[in-house]
């Protein structure tokens, strides 16, 4: 099991979700009143001249400003934030309300001297446990949203509601909730001659020394493990048993949830899949430090749960990344 010390970077939220305010109109309005308040600014597109994957990349980005204690988010007052939906984030200790705005692609954001755009994916794992979860939570909310503006049923428009946590259906009255789709990362591990080993992967449209742990969707019907099983003899031929859960991992790029895991290898089976792993290789612990360091192996960001299942692994921290 991962430790406290080893918790994935986008799993560190500290503030509390406040679920019990969403449907509570009066107070969302006396919270975005309050001086108190701070609104996160998120960026959307113009669907008329970007495409999806741009738009998407956008809802990714906030402002992120260098301080003595390293990088935080950039907040806005209510007056000041830019029109556009608005997404509860949580409240604080101190009863201080946090929201989101995906802003429209005319909307003016508030420039913050020394403040530069970042991504979840760049400044993630650099931000603090606060600044992370409500950053995190305020993506998935924020691409969510964007992509369910219609009813799935029906077709009919859906309106925003519950702070940004549901949208419902202006014909039938449908409530659609945010999709999560867990999907499982697992660390592959064998012994061999009394020495152990991991397996790392190569997809072929990486560059050619990005290496990382196997992952893969859940399929419907099918648990955890049994996912686990199927996802490495998919990939790479690999038989394994005793799946041991680490720990998981929000991936709002758009909407995952990692679950995290290790698995020992018993043996091969026949390949099924030739396309998402191009290239295996086992690694002792040695090997791999070496192959870091020297740079013939990029291992995954400090972001990423995968990051984490392979430092567990290899007992300690280990150079070099995407």
């Amino acid at each position: 099991m991962l430790s406290s010390d080893e918790t994935p970077a986008l799993s560190r939220a500290t503030i509390d979700a406040a679920g019990h305010r969403r449907g509570d109109e009066e107070w969302l309005e006396k919270a975005w009143a309050d001086a108190r308040t701070r609104v996160l600014v998120l960026q959307d597109g113009d669907p008329c001249t970007e495409d999806h994957r741009r738009r998407m990349g956008r809802r990714s980005y906030a402002l992120v400003t260098e301080g003595d204690e390293g990088p935080s988010l950039v907040f806005s007052p209510p007056e000041q934030a830019p029109e556009g939906e608005r997404y509860l984030l949580g409240v604080d200790e101190s009863g201080r309300a946090y929201f989101a705005v995906l802003a429209g692609a005319d909307a003016r954001v508030p420039e913050v001297p020394g403040a530069e755009p970042a991504s979840l994916r760049e400044a993630g794992a650099l931000l603090g446990d606060r600044d992370s979860g409500l950053f995190t939570r305020a993506v998935a909310l924020a691409h969510w949203n964007a992509t369910h503006r219609f009813c799935p049923a029906c077709g009919a428009p859906a309106a925003p509601a519950g702070a940004g946590h549901l949208r419902v259906c202006t014909r039938e009255g449908t409530e659609n909730y945010p999709r999560t789709d867990p999907a499982v990362i697992m660390l592959v591990h064998r012994e061999v001659d009394g020495v152990e080993e991991c397996l790392l992967g190569h997809n072929p449209r990486w560059p050619e020394s990005r290496y990382s742990v196997l992952a893969g969707f859940v399929e419907p019907g099918e648990s955890l493990e049994q996912a686990v099983v199927r996802e490495v003899a998919e990939e790479v031929g690999v038989t394994v048993a005793d799946p041991v859960y680490q720990g998981s991992q929000p991936w709002p790029f758009p909407r995952s949830l990692m679950l995290g895991y290790t698995a020992r290898a018993t043996g091969r089976v026949e390949r099924t899949d030739d396309e998402e792993i191009s290239r295996v290789r086992w690694f002792t612990r040695p090997a791999l430090r070496e192959a870091a360091e020297s740079g013939e192996v990029l291992l995954p960001g400090s972001v990423s749960i995968a990051r984490k299942l392979i430092e567990h692994w290899y007992g300690g921290s280990l150079p070099g990344e995407w």
